[in-house]
């Protein structure tokens, strides 16, 4: 049986992305990077929005380089060796490989696709992460804070909605990034 993940850098004011939509901010450090691929190396299924799997399909190309820091090539293995699902009411097609476009996101359909898993299943975005959490059937949350406060954007947990996590560790990862670890369910 799998468990739904979430995992993102967030800022310390709890956003994503900023009001203008950029994330450039929150890019990972090398040991928040590790982690990151440490987290997802038993996760067999990446679920994304349309906005998240635009960004990520670059890792379908990245990575391949030797010049590629060994990081990012770890990542971008990982990244393709997994299965993908894409939500989207709009998107016409994909464009990567092991991916497949589903129209509507269904919460009862991903509880019962993760607990038959062999593997975890991350959500990847946090306006789909938004619908699972207020669903109630992501199992952990990983935040990894940077010391930014953008002021407004998107928000990293569903606005409007009472969660109740609890901290399961927390972990200073260098002079910038802090992993918090909770129990979403």
């Amino acid at each position: 049986m799998g468990r739904l993940l979430y995992a993102t850098l967030c800022s310390l004011d709890g956003y994503v992305a900023d009001e203008q939509g950029d994330f450039s901010w929150c890019f990972p450090t090398p040991a928040a990077h590790q982690e990151v691929n440490d987290l997802l190396r038993p996760v067999t299924t990446n679920l994304y929005g349309r906005r998240m799997y635009d960004v990520m399909s670059a890792w379908e190309d990245m990575g391949r380089a030797e010049a590629d820091d060994e990081i990012e090539r770890d990542f971008a293995r990982l990244w393709r060796a997994s299965e993908k699902v894409v939500y989207s009411s709009t998107l016409e097609q994909v464009s990567t490989p092991r991916t497949r476009l589903e129209r509507r996101f269904d919460p009862a359909a991903v509880r019962e696709f993760v607990e038959a898993s062999d593997g975890d299943v991350s959500v990847g975005g946090p306006t789909l992460a938004a619908a699972a959490l207020t669903a109630g059937i992501v199992d952990e949350v990983s935040l990894f804070v940077v010391p930014v406060s953008v002021g407004d954007g998107l928000p990293v947990l569903p606005r409007g909605r009472r969660l109740d996590l609890r901290l399961l560790d927390e972990e200073r990862l260098d002079e910038r990034t802090v992993r918090l670890r909770y129990a979403a369910r």
